[in-house]
């Protein structure tokens, strides 16, 4: 399930797990029936009890952030590739298909400073999960660097549109 060596992925697949929702993972090497699509993949299929699929992009980020002695909270930034390609694949799978970016946050410092309340422990580590739809996303975002061709939102924006995945889990 580690995909790149990373811990963000798995964590959420437990997440997930812990709340019977289904889901399946994304494994890029065996995208044969998209052979030759230039799209930026997902990295995973969840069926909430909604109705609605989500394609999911999991954005990686620390909380809090330092950065030259600062600490940042809520990075929330994504790559043009990454809005893009979300986008295209609901084009692809179609209707009842949603791209969403779950920002899956490992918190660290003061648990009073931490996201909320839902806090999903995973190997050591304290994880919360946090979706944005790619529609919201893009709607509001601004450039964030023209060289690294990254967007994200302001900070006091991303806190009022993007919700504890959670949230997004419960029927409609």
């Amino acid at each position: 399930m580690s995909r790149h060596g990373g811990h963000y992925e798995p964590a959420l697949a437990d997440y997930l797990r812990s709340q019977g929702v289904p889901f399946v993972g994304v494994d890029e090497a065996r995208r044969s029936i998209f052979h030759g699509a230039k799209i930026k993949s997902f990295d995973f299929l969840v069926y909430p009890p909604n109705g609605r699929t989500w394609l999911v992009d999991v954005k990686g980020r620390k909380f809090p952030y330092a950065s030259n002695g600062a600490r940042r909270y809520w990075e929330n930034w994504v790559t043009q590739a990454d809005l893009d390609g979300l986008r295209q694949w609901e084009a692809v799978f179609g209707s009842g298909f949603e791209g969403l970016f779950v920002f899956a946050y490992q918190l660290s410092g003061d648990p009073a400073r931490w996201p909320t309340l839902s806090i999903h422990p995973f190997e050591g580590q304290h994880y919360a999960f946090y979706g944005i739809h790619q529609a919201t996303y893009r709607q509001h975002c601004r450039q964030r660097s023209e060289r690294w061709k990254t967007v994200s939102l302001p900070t006091p924006l991303f806190r009022q549109l993007a919700v504890p995945i959670a949230r997004h889990l419960e029927p409609a």
